[in-house]
């Protein structure tokens, strides 16, 4: 059998299919497109599911892909075992109502045998315990003896998960020969090394009502799926993925950092294990458009990168080093993800500055263990609370087993349950702020509608079309459920759905239209568009008035204005991009934007906060197109022939063979399928209103253009004289009235504070000071002083006094405060402000603290002051008697 790589299988697999006549697709991104069940893409099958549930019609009933995919479930045993990887591709070929069971398992058998050359008498089938076909298929067709066909049980080879399509499962195994386990697990469907599953088709054709009822599918689909690197662990005959070529290329790469060889100290092995699958997903992450970030997706590529930067740390790799090991996973990866290549740059940045700040964060973790052991061990306790090495965990970023090495190597433990409780309502509220799906995806009404209903766009060539009403939804009132109706009727709440349309529905970051649609015997006014699965369109609003019913020829308006000044701000999004490519660089990639008819949102990767000259010459270069009037065209064409013309992809978008070309001139060239000026003078001007930081590595732009521009101006403008009228003067001269204002406030609290300062040392009176071990202790209550005062007097004091230890109170408009300050002498007789204002401070109500030489604190019981004194002046007498 031949030592096929890993790049080399996932060409040799793709291209089987294909001569089969598949359709062989790219893999899609790892964001899920309209699927809220999920985080991330976890297997083959998960961005097709629309066209499994017939949701949507699939490019070709036969279709092949290579899908990245990431699954964080056993995150905590990645790297402690051979076996488990946080990031994988999944090979696999699909049938939508074409082949079934006999076809797919000959290709599976043909591929294996034939094309990989995988001996056949190693290679065992299993099957569904009473899949009789599927035993046929084997047995009759392929030739493979009855004891060598395992049948298993639906806990093996039922394929289901909750409501939905479901069936029987056939998987192929390889017996890895008896140096891999010869012992009683070493059987098929045992849990030892020798027997290895590497194929598993599942034959979609039941429906489970999600009660334990089946029913035969009048479709019958097959999902079948295969691990990259299994089925070269299978070829190259090595002990487990990360000996596959191209994960030893990684640890080879690591070796080289950390000084060190895999497979030479076992403790070690964890830690290059552990590295080598986390900056792969970390790479194809950020190759995605995943941004870092403390929750989502950005959270998992967040946790997975700083437990690489960590286990880095316990190899001796000095500084920052996963970007140079990006590097070689993108190098390892690109004959497949060609996307890895193009974005290099940008992949490379986002992990570098990431693990910069993790270097950062790590230290502040460490000095807070640092901090929160030692308070432990001054109160005599053992064990680090669940909530504290959460809060170090969550908050810091600080890894839970760092903790508690660390605690350990000091005799100290750490709250396992408490920290599992933390961690508990953190995923349970992870998990709610995702919507409750099926598996399938979309679990709403317009799941139900006829998957054959399609929309027509007209709207980029007309602003008003006629059509048939395909299919009308109730919206629920809060009081009913969605429905879906036959008609509809002045004041109901609704979704019409048509066969044409030329209201653009909400995608691409562009806000959908509003408008109304009219028919002889009734009004509708939509209040928005959007986008449903299928190439579906509804058209959400209120009835006006009459009715409407399914069928019924309507006539739809698009409000122009509306989408005038949207296309305006679309425009201007794609001159802003451009600029801010030439201003800042070429790292800089879409991140998300939205644009409707009031102003544009552009997000952009890059970090740091861009100079305000940096700004002005990204809005110079956007004004600059603009005023040149230049023409806005759009073309279709290949993907491919779209790319060699240097137009601008989505950051992580999926695209088809044929795309929308929008050209600036020889500006700015994207592709996009939203609506746009036809020339650039509509515009008439963009502004930046603001610029911020959204998120790690992630800015955002706020723009304005034209009428929303020019609104932007009037009411500046308008509060501009309102200004002017306030402080009497005119608009030319706010700026020196202004200063001459600050001028007069300036001189009248010079005046406020040194009577302040007056009243304050009256109020003070005869001061006298106990001596203590040679240390000045005054305590005294002064009358109608604030914080300031009793800081300024605390320093008079000092100063008066010498060596002292001074604790004030005063109250001031009814509530009490406190303050106590210490020279360094008194600190060094044991004189500590923070802790002696921290016991004090609830006598009045109050909480406060600082540092040994400083501390102060507010409360609400003034009758409480004298007591609180009286204490002060016993803890300092105690303080000072300690040393």
């Amino acid at each position: 059998m031949q030592r096929y790589g890993v790049n080399e299988l996932r060409r040799m697999f793709l291209d089987f299919f294909e001569e089969k006549g598949h359709l062989k697709m790219k893999s899609f991104s790892l964001v899920p497109h309209n699927d809220n069940s999920l985080l991330l893409i976890n297997s083959g099958m998960a961005p097709l599911k629309p066209y499994f549930t017939g949701q949507e019609i699939p490019p070709r009933r036969r279709v092949t892909t290579c899908q990245k995919c990431i699954r964080t479930g056993d995150i905590e045993n990645i790297g402690k075992t051979a076996r488990h990887g946080t990031f994988f591709e999944m090979l696999g070929n699909f049938s939508f109502g074409d082949y079934f069971k006999s076809e797919a398992i000959h290709f599976a058998w043909e591929f294996l045998t034939e094309r990989v050359g995988i001996p056949a008498d190693r290679l065992y089938p299993s099957i569904y315990l009473d899949d009789e076909e599927a035993f046929r298929v084997w047995h009759e067709e392929i030739g493979i003896a009855e004891d060598r066909i395992y049948r298993f049980g639906k806990a093996d080879n039922f394929w289901e998960h909750g409501a939905g399509p479901c069936g029987p499962c056939s998987e192929i195994y390889y017996d890895r020969g008896e140096k891999y386990g010869n012992g009683p697990e070493d059987v098929m469907g045992g849990e030892g090394d020798r027997f290895m599953e590497v194929w598993n088709i599942v034959f979609s054709q039941f429906n489970n009502d999600g009660k334990g009822n089946y029913s035969e599918l009048i479709q019958k689909n097959i999902d079948t799926g295969m691990g990259l690197e299994r089925l070269a662990v299978v070829c190259q005959d090595v002990p487990s993925l990360f000996d596959v070529d191209t994960n030893q290329a990684m640890m080879e790469e690591i070796g080289q950092l950390a000084h060190a060889r895999y497979e030479e100290d076992s403790v070690k092995d964890v830690s290059f294990r552990i590295i080598a699958d986390h900056v792969k997903s970390c790479t194809f992450m950020a190759s995605d458009g995943i941004m870092p970030s403390n929750e989502g997706r950005g959270y998992v590529f967040r946790r997975l990168l700083r437990r690489a930067a960590r286990h880095g740390k316990m190899l001796g790799i000095e500084g920052r080093f996963m970007a140079r090991l990006s590097e070689k996973a993108i190098a390892l990866s690109g004959d497949g993800y060609p996307e890895l290549i193009e974005k290099q740059a940008m992949i490379l940045r986002v992990i570098d500055q990431e693990e910069e700040r993790f270097l950062k964060t790590i230290d502040k973790g460490l000095e807070m263990l640092n901090e929160l052991s030692a308070a432990m061990e001054a109160r005599g306790e053992r064990m680090l609370s669940g909530e504290e090495a959460f809060r170090l965990y969550d908050t810091y970023g600080f890894p839970i087993d760092l903790t508690r090495e660390i605690l350990a190597d000091r005799q100290l433990s750490l709250d396992e349950e408490g920290f599992q409780r933390a961690m508990q309502v953190q995923r349970e509220t992870a998990r709610s702020a995702r919507k409750t799906t099926n598996y399938m995806g979309r679990d709403d009404i317009y799941q139900k509608l006829d998957a054959d209903l399609t929309t027509e766009f007209t709207g980029y060539e007309t602003l008003e079309d006629t059509s048939e009403i395909t299919a009308l939804v109730k919206l629920s009132d809060g009081e009913s459920e969605d429905e879906i109706a036959d008609a509809v009727t002045d004041g109901e709440r609704c979704s019409i759905l048509t066969k044409r349309t030329p209201f653009y529905a909400t995608m691409g970051g562009q806000a959908g239209d509003i408008g109304v649609i009219r028919a002889a015997n009734g009004e509708f006014c939509v209040e928005e568009t959007i986008a449903l699965q299928g190439g579906k369109q509804a058209h959400i609003g209120r009835m006006r008035s009459g009715m409407f019913q399914t069928g019924d020829r309507v006539t739809l308006s698009v409000d122009a204005e509306n989408r005038a000044r949207t296309a305006r701000n679309h425009t201007a999004t794609h001159l802003l991009q451009k600029a801010l490519r030439e201003v800042l660089g070429e790292h800089v990639e879409q991140a998300g934007a939205y644009y409707d008819s009031k102003r544009l949102r552009f997000d952009f990767t890059h970090f740091q906060a861009l100079s305000p000259e940096e700004l002005r010459r990204v809005e110079a270069l956007v004004n600059a197109e603009i005023v040149k009037c230049t023409p806005v065209r759009t073309e279709i064409m290949g993907i491919e022939e779209a790319k060699r013309s240097g137009a601008t992809a989505l950051f992580g978008e999926k695209y088809g063979d044929s795309v929308r070309v929008v050209s600036v001139g020889e500006f700015s060239r994207e592709l996009c399928g939203g609506t746009h000026v036809k020339n650039t003078a509509e515009i008439q001007a963009m502004k930046i209103i603001s610029e911020q930081g959204v998120a790690a590595g992630v800015r955002r732009i706020e723009a304005l253009t034209s009428a929303g521009l020019m609104e932007y101006f009037a009411r500046g403008e308008e509060q501009l004289h309102r200004a002017a009228a306030l402080l009497k003067t005119d608009a030319s001269h706010l700026s020196e009235r202004i200063e001459a204002l600050e001028k007069e406030l300036r001189e009248a609290n010079s005046e406020k504070e040194a009577l302040k300062a007056k009243l304050a040392n009256q109020s003070m009176g005869e001061v006298s000071a106990e001596k203590l071990g040679g240390i000045s202790l005054i305590v005294k209550e002064l009358s109608d002083v604030d914080m300031n005062g009793l800081r300024n007097l605390g320093d008079q004091l000092k100063e008066q006094f010498g060596d002292a230890f001074v604790v004030l109170g005063a109250v001031t408009e009814g509530k009490p405060f406190l303050m106590a300050t210490a020279t360094d002498a008194a600190i060094k007789a044991g004189a500590h402000a923070g802790n002696l204002i921290k016991a004090i401070a609830p006598i009045v109500g109050g909480g406060g603290g600082g540092r040994p030489n400083m501390a102060q604190a507010g409360g609400k019981d003034a009758a409480k002051l004298d007591a609180a004194l009286e204490r002060a002046r016993e803890l300092a007498g105690e303080q000072l008697a300690q040393r």
